[in-house]
């Protein structure tokens, strides 16, 4: 052992010789990741560590919030039920998605811009995705490249597209996607138009950021965010061509950028088109669910965006039971807004879920801690979850059902 010791402690030392800015910072991100011990502390962190404008964007939702405020608020309306005399010795937390297994039922949604939340963006989220045994999603909207996410972890991939008005865009996204091993695609059906996303609007938040004295005040007093912004900076999307692209809001680029007249016909059209499975995001009504799956859909992701796009919505939650009856089996149901809590997937799953997805909570911890922050709200989420299947009775994930709530 002591030998073992000491070879650690000489590996360290020449990792301190050789990068010593690169492993303290390491070392420095997994301790404030520890310090985290819920989603809300890591969302405290973040706050703390980034500017402003770069935490409200994730942050942030449309209009006056309420819908985002809903999400979260709504998983409290839902009553669980507890079996008693259930033995919970061991708590399995594997399921199936899209005929693979995953090792719990969480996965990385994709999130838009990432990178401005720490350098490494999605990569470091793949990374700690594939660590916690699950899948990543890449957004159309990624800080990096489909080849660069590719070749940072080699798990579970799915692509995530918004419908753009350069068609010819689009089938490049494609194809890039399918020779790069992205196994599925995740068709996003809720931005027609850009949300109206006021923390925005009054931060003058804008693709790429604008450099203003405010931006530079806001850098002196987030040192650790400005060094890697200066270092390796991921200011627009990458796979869009927008690198040498005039400032503009986001919304406006959105605007400017993607297709408002998608229709069912253009689900079919990707789906005659794509070779593997087909999700579709942004659903919020059973009928609409099953439009979905009779035009080929093999899951459907209830969501609002996590309140970013029309405020005033159902909370996702509230939308689940009745579109995961109405697709019985037909389709994997998964939920999408306002996970913030282990009792929060175990209701989901109650109530018709196959799996969730997390975005802000992956944001909060790559703006707290990059990589190890996302590590640690994978981590945080599967502890929480252990610990509230073992209360409630269930000792697997997947065979949780509606009995277990009201």
């Amino acid at each position: 052992m002591n030998a073992l010791l000491d070879l650690a402690a000489q590996q360290l030392r020449a990792d301190l010789a050789t990068a010593p800015g690169r492993v303290r910072q390491r070392l420095s991100d997994e301790g404030r990741a520890a310090r985290c011990r819920t989603i809300a502390e890591l969302r405290a962190a973040a706050k703390r560590s980034v500017p402003r404008p770069i935490f409200d964007y994730a942050d942030g939702a449309a209009w006056d919030e309420v819908t985002a405020r809903r999400n979260i608020s709504a998983f409290e309306d839902v009553t669980l039920h507890p079996k008693a005399l259930t033995d919970v010795s061991e708590i399995d937390l594997r399921t199936s998605v899209l005929g693979g297994e995953i090792a719990l039922p969480i996965i990385a949604a994709p999130t838009g811009l990432t990178g401005l939340q720490h350098p490494e963006g999605e990569m470091a989220i793949a990374r700690a995705a594939h660590a916690a045994g699950t899948i990543t999603t890449l957004s159309t909207m990624a800080s990096c490249t489909i080849e660069e996410v590719a070749a940072a972890s080699d798990g579970r991939r799915w692509f995530q597209l918004y419908v753009m008005s350069d068609r010819g865009l689009v089938d490049s996204l494609l194809a890039r996607a399918a020779e790069h091993g992205y196994e599925a695609l995740m068709l996003t059906v809720d931005v027609q138009v850009a949300g109206v996303r006021e923390r925005d609007v009054r931060n003058g938040f804008s693709v790429p950021p604008r450099i203003s004295l405010k931006t530079l005040a806001q850098g002196v007093t987030h040192p650790r965010w400005s060094a890697g912004f200066v270092a390796h900076p991921r200011m627009v999307p990458a796979n869009l061509g927008w690198e040498g692209s005039a400032t503009a809001t986001l919304a406006s680029a959105v605007n400017r950028s993607f297709d408002p007249t998608v229709t069912w016909d253009d689900l079919a059209d990707l789906r005659s088109r794509w070779k593997g499975p087909v999700i579709v995001k942004g659903v919020m009504r059973a009928d609409d669910a099953l439009r979905c799956v009779e035009h080929g859909a093999d899951a459907i992701v209830v969501s609002n965006h996590g309140g970013r796009q029309l405020d005033g919505a159902a909370a996702a939650i509230e939308a689940l039971p009745a579109i995961a009856d109405a697709v019985s089996g037909r389709a994997e149901v998964y939920l999408d807004s306002g996970i913030r809590r282990g009792t929060d997937i175990v209701k989901a799953l109650a109530l018709g879920a196959r799996a969730v997805l997390i975005g802000r909570a992956l944001m909060y911890g790559l703006g707290a801690a990059g990589e190890a922050g996302a590590r640690r709200a994978f981590s945080i989420l599967e502890a929480e979850l252990r610990v509230a299947l073992a209360l409630a009775g269930y000792p697997r994930a997947a065979e949780i059902g509606r009995d277990a709530v009201s």
